[in-house]
């Protein structure tokens, strides 16, 4: 399969129906179409887009996690399938031998399912309705590999994404539930700037938007990538805040490719004759801590 370089994305910001799976599936379903409409070849949807976010005592999200694939995944990959789209979206998953509940983000393909990402790093009370996930899902298609982290994942544990970049990862997909707070700017948008700096790949980030159970979203789904320039970072679909929406991007994932020649992280330096990056000292070093 030949790789392409350019792809029309479309990341959304969505206001999940807390606790109403059936009305935010009908909902993902439009904007989907919407977004194919426009000419969109790949769709993200935020983090828990299929459930709302808010963790309650009524326990929601045990209530209505599905297992992948299921109901809901089966419904968006007909969608993939029909509009010749690919797509991600955040949900409750259910695992269907444990019974144990993540949060999780699908990938399907117009060839059906292609992974399911299970949450590693779980911040503050989603942990009383998620398990920790243990592994990063990493997926061809036919612009090349993509990874995928979901929002805790990607703003405090660069880890995750370094594994992807050495890997080869164009294009990082953030489906994210971060809330409005006064650090919103510095969690969100700097730490995006940041690992565009340190990967040298596009960033496509899609969050909620408007009011959850107890949280306000205040969007910002944007798609970033490296410019022309050494470090630079550019934004391909500007942010859109405190509106339910579309962002379109048209990107040239050769600049991801250009970026790392440039600077020699992971491809080898002709200077010295290997790369910039040096795992095997940072193996010593995380031993201390496992």
């Amino acid at each position: 399969m030949d790789q392409r370089d350019t792809l029309t994305l479309a990341v959304v910001n969505f206001h999940a129906e807390w606790g109403d799976t059936a009305a935010n599936l009908t909902r993902i379903t439009e904007l989907a179409r919407e977004a194919a409409g426009q000419g969109a070849e790949f769709v993200l949807f935020p983090e828990t887009a299929l459930t709302g976010y808010d963790h309650s005592t009524e326990r929601m999200h045990e209530r209505v996690a599905e297992t992948v694939p299921g109901p809901a995944s089966d419904a968006l990959a007909a969608v993939a399938r029909e509009e010749g789209i690919w797509l991600a979206c955040g949900l409750a998953e259910r695992d269907p031998a444990s019974g144990a509940i993540y949060n999780s983000a699908v990938v399907l393909s117009p060839q059906g399912l292609v992974g399911c990402y299970r949450k590693i790093h779980l911040p503050g009370k989603e942990s009383c309705w998620a398990a920790k996930g243990e592994t990063p899902l990493l997926f061809d298609t036919p612009w090349g590999k993509m990874g995928l982290g979901i929002c805790y994942d990607t703003y405090l544990f660069p880890e995750l994404l370094r594994h992807y970049g050495a890997l080869g990862a164009r294009l990082y997909l953030n489906p994210t539930a971060a809330p409005a707070f006064a650090a919103f700017d510095t969690l969100y948008y700097n730490q995006l700037k940041a690992r565009v700096a340190e990967n040298g790949f596009f960033i496509a980030s899609a969050n909620l938007v408007g009011q959850d159970r107890k949280s306000r979203f205040p969007g910002g789904s944007l798609v970033i990538g490296p410019g022309t320039d050494v470090l630079e970072t550019v934004y391909y679909g500007k942010p859109l805040e405190d509106m339910e929406g579309i962002v379109m991007a048209a990107i040239d994932l050769s600049l991801a490719d250009r970026a790392r020649d440039l600077m020699p992280i992971f491809t080898v330096n002709p200077l010295t004759g290997t790369p910039d990056w040096r795992p095997g000292i940072y193996s010593r070093l995380y031993k201390a801590h496992t």
